[in-house]
Order: C-alpha cells, then structure tokens, then sequence
C-alpha cells in the first residue's frame, strides 16, 4: 500500500514539475511574445496609414521622387514607342507623438 501512494505522490509531484517549466518558460518569453504583437500592431497601423494626433504630433518629412523616363521611337510604316520609366521614392524624417492622455476628444 505504501508502495502505491509514494508512486501516486512521485507521479503529481512530475506534473507539478513539468507545469512549473512550462509557466518559467511562458513568463521567460513576455517580453518576447509582447514586443511580436507590438509590433504587429505597428504594422497594421501603418498599413491602414500614417497615424497621428493633430494636436498631439510633430512630423518633419523629406521626400525625393526621382523619375528617369527613356523614349524610343523607331521611324517606318509601322511606327513603334517605347517608354521605359524608373520612379524612386526615398522618405527621410522624424516623427514626435505627444502624450494621449493629455489630448481632449469630445463626446
């Protein structure tokens, strides 16, 4: 009898053990797991668009659109255009968010 309850109390006390692993491991990765959703987030927003506060946000942006644009026009009966057009857009800047709380939204 004693036999069955040291080996009942042996097989609990593992579980315990295996659970405690997984709740060090789960707590070890918050930081990890909630910078990943942050970030998500962050992507989500900024793909819906840019995001601000008008009173809130301070933006300074640079953009550059540099457009190259080849033409060639071969002469004959069949007259042929070709165009061949390279657009870059390189966006430089800063962006200062205010603090949320403090911003007033009417009801």
């Amino acid at each position: 009898m004693f036999i069955r309850l040291n080996k009942r109390g042996q097989s609990t006390l593992e579980y315990a053990v295996i659970i405690a692993v997984i709740v060090a491991a789960l707590i070890a990765m918050q930081a990890y797991v909630k910078r990943g959703l942050q970030g998500r987030l962050r992507q989500a927003s900024d793909d819906i668009g840019e995001q601000f506060s008008t009173m809130n946000t301070t933006t300074n942006m640079s953009t550059v659109i540099t457009v190259n644009s080849t033409e060639r026009i071969l002469p004959g009966n069949n007259s042929t255009t070709t165009t061949h057009t390279r657009q870059t857009q390189n966006r430089t800047g800063s962006e200062t968010i205010g603090n949320f709380s403090q911003e007033y939204w009417p009801t």
